[in-house]
Order: C-alpha cells, then sequence, then structure tokens
C-alpha cells in the first residue's frame, strides 16, 4: 500500500513520462520493476500493429512512412495508440497474434496484441474476429500454459473498440433512430461481459476505452469540407460513453455487494478517447491560427472520388495525394489519427495511464 502511495503522488506531481515511471528503483529496499511487464491487446485499427490482411490498405504505401518508413499494417503514418501505451508501460509494442508462429520467446515475453483493423464487439463488415473471437485466441494461449498465472498477474489488457459495430448498424438498418438506444445497451453489456472474461482469465489490469467522437472523423467532416462535426454521430458517442460509465459503475458496485469491490476498483482504468480527441483537435486547431492547416482534414486522401489513401493503379500510378506536413496533422486517413496525432492524445492520456502503474 505504501508503495501505491508514493508511486500515485509522482503520477500527480509529475507528467507521468515513461522515461521516468515504468522502472522506479533504489538500493536498499526502494520501489522496484513497478511497471506491468506484459500488455494484452484487443480491438480494431486504433490497436492493430500487424494483424490485418494484407490485402489491407495498412499494408500499402504510404503507411508506415514515418515509423518504421514502410508499410507495417498499422493504420497510420506511423505508431498508434498501442504503441504509446506500450511505451509508458516501459515495455516493446506486443507481437501480433497472426505473427506468433514467427516470434521466439523474447518476443512473446511482452505480450501479445489481438487487435484487427475493422472489428468490433459483435460481427462488423469486416471478416477479421470480433472481440470474443480475439478472447478466444488468449484463452487458447492461457491454456496452453504460454503465459503462467504469474505473468498474467503483473498483465495489463488494453481494449480499443466499438466504432466499427456502429458504423455496421448504420449500414444494416433502416429504422437506426428507433433501434439504436437498444442497439448501444447489446453493445455495452457484451463489452462488459468480455471485460469480465479477460479479468477472469488472470489479468491483472484492464483499460478500457471510451468511444472518440465519431462525428469528427474526416469520413463524416468531409460533407462540410472538414469545417464541422456531424452532431448526430457524436451524440452516439457520447450516449456510448454514458452507458459504459454507468455499466462500470454498477460492476464495481455488485463486486462490492459481495464483498471483492477493490478487485474491480483498482483494476479497471478508462482511457478517455472521447475528451483526448476533443482537447488534442482543440490544441491543434488554436497552434494552426491563421494558417491554413485544419486539424479535421486528413493528410492522406484518394486523389478523386472512389479512391482512398494507398490506392496503386495498375501501372503504378498513385491514386492518392499527400499533405505537405504528416508530421503536424492530426488525421492520417479518413478514419484514423497519425502518429502526431495519436502523440497529442497519448499526451491526454497519461494522467489515466498512471493508475495502470
Amino acid at each position: 500500500m505504501e508503495k501505491q502511495r508514493v508511486l500515485l503522488f509522482f503520477c500527480l506531481l509529475l507528467p507521468c513520462s515513461s522515461s521516468f515511471l515504468p522502472w522506479v528503483s533504489s538500493s536498499g529496499g526502494g520501489l522496484e520493476n513497478v511497471s506491468p511487464k506484459l500488455l494484452f491487446v484487443f480491438g480494431d485499427s486504433y490497436a492493430d500493429t500487424g494483424n490485418t490482411e494484407k490485402s489491407s490498405g495498412a499494408w500499402h504505401p504510404p503507411y508506415g512512412a514515418t515509423f518504421p518508413g514502410e508499410p507495417s499494417g498499422r493504420f497510420s503514418d506511423g505508431l498508434v495508440l498501442t504503441d504509446y501505451v506500450a511505451s509508458f508501460l516501459g515495455i516493446k509494442s506486443p507481437q501480433p497474434y497472426s505473427w506468433r508462429n514467427d516470434a521466439n520467446e523474447t518476443l512473446l515475453q511482452h505480450g501479445m496484441n489481438f487487435a484487427y483493423g475493422g472489428t468490433g464487439v459483435f460481427d462488423t463488415m469486416a471478416r477479421e474476429p470480433n472481440m470474443t473471437t480475439q478472447i478466444d485466441y488468449f484463452q487458447s494461449l492461457v491454456e496452453q500454459n504460454v503465459y503462467t498465472k504469474h505473468d498474467l498477474s503483473s498483465s495489463v489488457a488494453l481494449v480499443s473498440l466499438a466504432g466499427n459495430d456502429y458504423a455496421a448498424f448504420a449500414m444494416k438498418n433502416a429504422n437506426q433512430e428507433e433501434e439504436l438506444p437498444s442497439f448501444i445497451t447489446s453493445v455495452i453489456d457484451q463489452l462488459v461481459h468480455d471485460l469480465k472474461r479477460i479479468k477472469g482469465l488472470g489479468v491483472g489490469k484492464i483499460a478500457v476505452t471510451a468511444l472518440e467522437p465519431l462525428g469528427c472523423l474526416p469520413q463524416l467532416t468531409a460533407v462540410s469540407s472538414f469545417k464541422n462535426c456531424s452532431s448526430n454521430w457524436n451524440s452516439i458517442s457520447r450516449l456510448h460513453n454514458h452507458k459504459l460509465h454507468r455499466s462500470l459503475q454498477e460492476l464495481k458496485k455488485n463486486e462490492s455487494v459481495t464483498g471483492s469491490s477493490s478487485s474491480w476498483s483498482s483494476a479497471l482504468v478508462v482511457l478517455d478517447l472521447h475528451s483526448a480527441f476533443v482537447s488534442a483537435l482543440s490544441m491543434l486547431r488554436h497552434q494552426s491560427g491563421n494558417s491554413s492547416e485544419n486539424p479535421l482534414k486528413p493528410c492522406c486522401v484518394g486523389a478523386t472520388e472512389g479512391y482512398s489513401c494507398g490506392n496503386v493503379g495498375d501501372k503504378g500510378v498513385k491514386n492518392y495525394v499527400l499533405c505537405d506536413h504528416p508530421e503536424t496533422s492530426f488525421f492520417w486517413d479518413n478514419i484514423h489519427p497519425s502518429q502526431n496525432g495519436w502523440r497529442t492524445v497519448y499526451s491526454f492520456l497519461r494522467s489515466s495511464l498512471c493508475h495502470l502503474l
């Protein structure tokens, strides 16, 4: 308990930089190895670091241009949320699950990434594994003793998804306004069930993301020339986050009745992507001042209608265009932040990440 109080003091006092917090040590009985040792990741393209199939745009230039210098299966020009969370914890980004057979034990010691681009809590328009299947993959590795109980007790799970569920819902349902509230409830109920499964498999702490402001994604702001966010889609995000918060509070309350409230109270951290996105966009808009920079406008777009970032013609002609300064953009393409965007979002999440230590 004393170690936790000391660590919390430093989290409040300092900006939680990964260079300071993950490994705090001193001679003569000081704090040692306070950081979690493994990171397990579940989610969609905001967290995927290479699981998506090779036909995906994330495996084609100019994706990966900033990091690692070539396409790596990340839906960005560089680092994504998973990379920043792993860096904060003082470990390398975990190995993508689809590469597990090519990985040696050294690579596996950082955990594993089960996130697949395009997926959701339920099945979406993508043919990739949903959240339930991703946890099945994880459970199989646990049952094979790839990770021991001791490994799991000092691990963190990052859960980041749900946006694709609402995109799929909008495409499949004509009576969206009437059916949306019950659908959001079903998404949250399943998500909470998934969190229970992950914790039941022995994971020490879980970080689950709130939903970003969907209405501010470029695919929805394009209709206003990237000037205004969609209020209808942003209301979906707010309702999702409200129900998520309420359900997690109810989970902790129910645990309290059984006399084990401390387990969920200390094990669960919400990463407020919504507030982080809003703050990051506001900050970048303020920094741009009177310049032509617009943080809602994506850096990489299709050259004409029908094309998107990464599309190349039969003769190698690039059917996309890039902005002049990717390093100052917030959005990389019509859905995903750039490396600079994720770095800015991460700067607003660090105080919450402190609770994982």
